[in-house]
């Protein structure tokens, strides 16, 4: 499955081609108890999607009255999709699992429910989509009496270094549809962006909250109709809200991109800093539909990966 809506790359431990950013990894986890040193609940951030319990790959509660799992993001940010191993045993444990997200330690008091997990399958992997909710702590709860809770690894993946805007909406296809992670490229599916019609000049923007050094850009277009609409959109980086960003330098023009399909761009000269990513659609009577969205950065000042 496809996962991440803004992909970073970062010079961290891990490797610069390793594009999906999981926040919980390595963070601090905890649980309501722990049946043994096997079990322990950092075995879920550990980076490693082994489904053996026996191999200490897992974590494992006691059998109690609705179990808990939980990570500590040490931030606050919004979260867009969580990803679950099962075991490859008792596939069925972690049925009706649910997975809230807040700021809140509180099993109580937790405000933002992501999922609920119906069934995985022994020893998979699921993707889970989240309407995308702010919080610090991610918690796997799992309600009723005599109850264990095991998971194998817990991903959590976020557009919090990204805030989606646009020039105007059409009937809730919010601008943030365009970095959840999802190349579904179907608008009436309700995975897309899309402006008001026949606007002069429409125009989406990401705010990447600081200056980053802009490797490149894939785009989803629409996949059910019209693709012709995105012919001739610019793509332009900067540190200027001046005009809506379009006084910002252009990192590439959109000739064409075919009905359901990602094009990669790459800037103009290589790379281009820059704060703001835009694309906007010059001209009258234009509509601006973006599927996804994609930035492919590394911080300022720092040297493009080699495997890029």
């Amino acid at each position: 499955a496809y996962l991440s809506p803004i992909l970073l790359l970062f010079p961290v431990s891990l490797s610069l081609c390793n594009l999906v950013h999981n926040v919980a990894l390595h963070q601090k986890a905890s649980q309501s108890s722990e049946n043994s040193q096997l079990g322990v609940a950092g075995h879920a951030v550990d980076g490693k999607r082994d489904a053996s319990f026996q191999r200490g790959s897992c974590t494992h509660t006691e059998e109690e009255s609705d179990p808990w799992w939980r990570v500590d993001l040490e931030n606050e940010y919004t979260i867009t999709a969580v990803m679950v191993t099962n075991r490859d045993e008792h596939e069925n444990m972690l049925d009706g699992a649910e997975i809230w997200i807040g700021n809140s330690i509180e099993t109580n008091n937790i405000k933002n429910r992501c999922a609920v997990i119906s069934h995985i399958p022994k020893g998979r992997t699921i993707y889970l989509y989240c309407s995308p909710a702010k919080g610090r702590y991610v918690t796997v709860l799992l309600r009723g009496s005599k109850k264990i809770l095991s998971l194998c690894e817990v991903e959590v993946f976020v557009s919090n270094y990204g805030e989606a805007t646009q020039s105007s909406t059409l009937r809730g296809a919010a601008a943030s549809k365009a970095i959840d992670g999802r190349r579904n490229s179907y608008y009436s599916d309700w995975f897309c962006s899309h402006t008001a019609e026949g606007e002069t000049d429409p125009w989406w923007r990401l705010d990447l909250r600081q200056t980053f050094v802009i490797v490149s850009i894939k785009v989803t277009n629409r996949g059910d109709c019209c693709a012709e609409r995105l012919d001739g959109a610019e793509i332009r980086v900067g540190n200027s809200l001046q005009n809506n960003g379009y006084d910002n330098p252009r990192c590439a023009t959109i000739s064409h991109i075919r009905a359901g399909k990602t094009s990669t761009y790459q800037c103009d000269g290589g790379s281009m800093e820059g704060r703001f990513v835009n694309v906007v659609i010059p001209g009258k009577s234009k509509t601006l539909t973006l599927c996804e969205v994609e930035v492919y950065t590394v911080p300022a000042g720092k040297s493009l990966p080699s495997c890029l």
